[in-house]
């Protein structure tokens, strides 16, 4: 896989299996900045603790960390990947981040190793199948649901997939992603979270889910 560029002037990669890209064509850094960091008020949290659906990249991964290190907070990022990517390929999409592309160096050194620690914080990676994989419970402040369409990877955009990731969330905390079919939206009420539209950028809507209350049993 070749990166190609998007319009912000950042890499992606097409993925052949999934006839889909990485990223959409407005940008790489676009999406992971307006939509999950913020989106997420985790550009805000003075401890955030992230939960990643889709790792792919590494490109959240690494706008959160600008954004920690910049502020001087300590970031706690776990990450569901079905499909590692091999080191020398992510090793050719660099993005403009110059404090998180330090760590982000070191982190391809050890590459695909499945936890990751230093001064900044801790990367854990489970590497599976998010549908069969055991999730923390009540412990992220966000959510980051970042993988394939559900048109072509319904798996985690599933019911009983969502319920797992209102559980694993705190209180309050916020689940962000890009899509906005109307299947899915019903689902993420249906397990429990309060649903709400935003702009979108590139297209009309992005959906936000906030775990306001316990979970449906």
């Amino acid at each position: 896989m070749e990166p190609i560029l998007t319009q912000d002037g950042t890499p992606t990669l097409f993925h052949p299996g999934y006839g889909e890209a990485y990223h959409p064509r407005q940008g790489a850094l676009v999406q992971a900045r307006r939509l999950y960091l913020e989106k997420t008020l985790t550009h805000l949290h003075p401890a955030p603790r992230v939960l990643e659906v889709g790792l792919g990249l590494l490109v959240n991964f690494r706008v959160t960390l600008e954004s920690t290190l910049g502020r001087g907070v300590y970031l706690r990022y776990w990450a569901v990947e079905r499909e590692p990517l091999p080191r020398e390929v992510l090793a050719r999409v660099r993005l403009p981040l110059p404090r998180a592309e330090e760590v982000f160096a070191e982190i391809l050194k050890g590459w695909p190793n499945a936890y990751f620690l230093g001064p900044w914080g801790e990367l854990r990676i489970l590497f599976g199948e998010v549908e069969t994989l055991a999730l923390p419970q009540d412990w992220a402040t966000a959510v980051y649901l970042d993988p394939f369409s559900p048109r072509v990877n319904p798996g985690p955009w599933s019911l009983p997939v969502l319920k797992g990731l209102h559980r694993a969330l705190r209180r309050g905390g916020r689940l962000a992603t890009y899509s906005a079919q109307g299947v899915f939206r019903r689902a993420l009420k249906e397990a429990g979270f309060a649903l709400h539209r935003v702009p979108g950028v590139g297209k009309r809507e992005w959906t936000v889910g906030i775990a306001l209350k316990p979970p449906p049993g």
